[in-house]
């Protein structure tokens, strides 16, 4: 083995090294997301016998809570901790599996060096890190679509029509998981169907067999079943959120943009220094740069690069038009985009260059991940004037503990009034009917056949709720009693005024759980005032 080969091996155990360390920081030190909460609970639905759709709301497709319900055991064991785990462990096999893709798309001398600066670029990125370890859809969309695009790039090199197939398959899959990654589908059979004379014969059609046999397999059961609630839930849910105003949702865009730069400034600024050098030795470099003629790779890999910057760029002007374009909805893509820079920025250098590139990018991706907010965010829970408050405990510990204490005025069995699912989840509790999708549960415009369809509450239903339930808990947080759907908007101040009302009635307050959960809101326990402990 030569130098730069032992070099790269240390880099890349470095790397990987790194990407662990950071998930787990991310999984005991990050913190809480409400999402968790209604995924675990969701899943536990599943792992129970209940379906999504036709016994509880929810708002993706149903690939999360089939997948972690077969995983079931490790989150009762372990509560939001397994879950996160989970979570984890499957956005790092989705970072290795970016890596080997981007292996096959260049030329041998290249494969270890862009392989590596893939996998850098993914791993050794805390932002990406914590949103690939809290539960949210994004880890397992990301291993499925790479599970794809790798199907889909041995199928074209190979010639075998059922890795063809088996792409279209996984790309439903991922879709399944998240709605919007959908958009890769007709991107990738319209690229098929245009490049026939240097695809595969047929491919087209078998990533279309494919895609459709998955998607009849995954999506009609709900349909027949429960048409009205998986149209409303995976569709129409998404489109009835609205910002408030031109300005405002100007402002809203523009932050997107802000927020995405600041988390993925190592790979923005090296794809940007890589079309500049190219631009540049184009202009100086006589006979212009023709590096991409002077490397041979597979007849794929062309194709299947500009595929990849096609799905990017759809799926990102898809969540910049959004009503509320949160920047973590690009997680699951970036994979493809640090596939996309690594190769090109490998090519760029080439082989006498690619040790200094993959230097250079692990040492700026650690001190990007060092430096960031997001590693204050895991001791820090904000400021007093010129005092940094330091937390006394790590989000996630402050649940287990809050757990423990609601366990011991509960018995097994009982719901927990709360709109904190994950609070349930940890309890090893249910919360009652209709709430499964915590703070977005309450819809007030429906009517009461509507609600009972999308088995969530109107404004008849959650009073009817409070007045009647007989958790002995109620945990209530700043997220409680604060929202009303589909439009996301606070809620009325006469709603909040009774329904807070009637929960003081009928509970007596027990204590309070000071920066709880996701935006450290204070979290109020109740008990009933029938009850004893």
């Amino acid at each position: 083995m030569t130098t730069d080969k032992r070099i790269l091996v240390g880099l890349s155990l470095v790397a990987v090294f790194s990407a662990i360390v950071l998930a787990g920081a991310n999984l005991y030190l990050g913190d809480l997301n409400q999402d968790e909460g209604w995924y675990l609970y969701a899943a536990g639905l599943v792992a129970s016998g209940q379906w999504p759709y036709l016994d509880f709301a929810f708002t993706q497709g149903p690939v999360m809570p089939l997948v972690y319900a077969a995983l079931h055991p490790i989150i009762a064991s372990n509560g939001l901790a397994g879950g996160r785990l989970i979570t984890a462990l499957l956005g790092l096999v989705a970072a290795g599996l970016a890596a080997r893709m981007a292996f096959h798309l260049v030329s041998a001398e290249l494969r270890a060096g862009a392989a590596l600066a893939t996998f850098i670029l993914i791993g050794v990125n805390v932002y990406q890190s914590y949103f690939c370890t809290v539960v949210k859809t994004y880890s397992l969309t990301a291993l499925l679509l790479m599970l794809g695009f790798l199907a889909l790039g041995e199928g074209w090199t190979r010639r075998r029509a059922w890795l063809t197939i088996a792409a279209g398959a996984f790309m439903v899959l991922a879709t399944g998981a998240r709605m919007s990654a959908g958009a890769i589908l007709p991107i990738v059979f319209i690229y098929l169907l245009m490049a026939r004379a240097s695809a595969p014969r047929l491919a087209w059609l078998h990533f279309g067999m494919g895609a459709v046999l998955t998607a009849c397999l995954i999506f009609l059961p709900f349909l027949i079943l429960a048409p009205e609630s998986f149209f409303y839930c995976v569709v129409k849910y998404h489109t009835l959120r609205h910002s408030s105003g031109s300005l405002m949702a100007l402002v809203y865009k523009v932050g997107f943009l802000s927020r995405l730069l600041q988390a993925y400034f190592v790979a923005f600024g090296i794809g940007i220094a890589v079309v500049f050098a190219k631009w540049a030795l184009v202009r100086l470099r006589p006979g212009g740069y023709d590096g991409q003629a002077r490397v041979p790779v597979a007849m794929a890999a062309p194709a299947l690069i500009r595929i990849l910057w096609l799905c990017v760029s759809a799926i990102a002007l898809i969540h910049f038009f959004a009503p509320f374009p949160y920047d973590d909805y690009q997680v699951f893509v970036f994979p493809m985009l640090a596939i996309a820079i690594a190769c090109a920025a490998v090519r760029l250098v080439g082989q006498r260059g690619v040790l200094w590139l993959t230097i250079g990018m692990l040492v700026v991706s650690l001190g990007a991940s060092v430096s960031s907010p997001l590693n204050q965010d895991w001791f820090i829970q904000g400021r007093d004037r010129i005092w940094w408050l330091v937390k006394d405990r790590s989000p996630l510990q402050k649940l287990r503990d809050t757990a423990v204490l609601i366990r011991k005025e509960t018995q097994p069995g009982n719901e927990l009034l709360t709109q904190d699912p994950y609070l349930a989840v940890e309890a090893g509790l249910k919360v009652p009917r209709g709430l499964e999708m915590g703070q977005f549960s309450y819809f007030p415009g429906l009517n009461d056949n509507q609600a009972a369809t999308l088995h969530v509450f109107n404004r008849t239903g959650f009073e009817r709720l409070l007045r009647t339930t007989e958790a002995p808990i109620a945990a209530l947080s700043g997220y409680a009693l604060a929202m009303q759907s589909p439009d996301v908007t606070p809620l009325t101040p006469e709603d909040q005024a009774l329904f807070t009302k009637i929960v003081t009635e009928r509970y007596a307050s027990m204590t309070n759980v000071p920066c709880f959960g996701q935006a450290y809101t204070t979290l109020k326990i109740y008990r009933k005032k029938d009850c004893r402990p």
